[in-house]
């Protein structure tokens, strides 16, 4: 198990970049906490929680048996992910700051939503997130060694979705504070160009690997 240590680690860095990127997931997550609570919030995460552990579950435990048996299609998912990596990068880099104001209408209640429905709409949101389909498949694949036994793989998906679940109701949590909610999004763009940097520097590590 010691062996993995530095590709779990570095599995966890990556993901964790990932995920602190402003994206669909993060602005859903948001829009609940302003429209329906913390509750809201929380089931929210939870649902895109459980869509990254679809997402990885295919892509570290299917893809893997493939690429193992085909050394350029190994390559060309390199590629695939060194490519996507570096387009956000560039997206990010390019971020501005914003004008969007977001508040709830004076006078307005929160309106909860069920948990099952909530759990749903982070689920789905998640799922047909293009993002997260191609950056599994395209960046986890690249970071997992196909050799890696099956049962870690399976640890590994877990511990993804389980990363993500925490950080995306942590989120929830801070943006029911009205004062760290508009700090954010005053300078949101900052961390996003700072995300692009580490984004770029990952494509070309990839990049480098596929030479090899």
């Amino acid at each position: 198990m010691s062996s993995y240590w530095p590709e779990f680690l570095k599995l966890s860095l990556v993901h964790l970049l990932a995920v602190a990127s402003p994206g669909p997931d993060f602005a859903l997550v948001l829009k609940q906490s302003i429209k329906s609570g913390r509750k809201t919030a929380i089931w929210t995460a939870f649902g895109i929680g459980s869509g990254i552990l679809f997402h990885a579950s295919y892509s570290l435990l299917g893809l893997g048996v493939l690429l193992s048996s085909s050394p350029f299609a190994f390559t060309v998912v390199k590629w695939i992910g060194a490519s996507y990596l570096a387009y956000l990068g560039y997206c990010s880099l390019r971020a501005k700051p914003t004008n969007l104001l977001i508040a709830h209408s004076k006078g307005g209640e929160s309106i909860n939503q069920a948990p099952l429905e909530a759990w749903k709409t982070g689920f789905i949101v998640n799922i047909f997130n293009p993002k997260c389909a191609l950056f599994c498949i395209a960046f986890f694949v690249t970071v997992v060694s196909p050799f890696t036994p099956l049962p870690l793989k399976a640890v590994y998906s877990v511990w993804i979705a389980l990363m993500t679940f925490i950080w995306f109701s942590f989120v929830g949590y801070v943006f029911t504070r009205e004062k760290i909610r508009t700090a954010f999004l005053r300078q949101g763009y900052l961390i996003d160009r700072v995300l692009g940097v580490v984004f770029i520097a990952f494509a070309v590590s990839i990049a480098f690997t596929a030479l090899r």
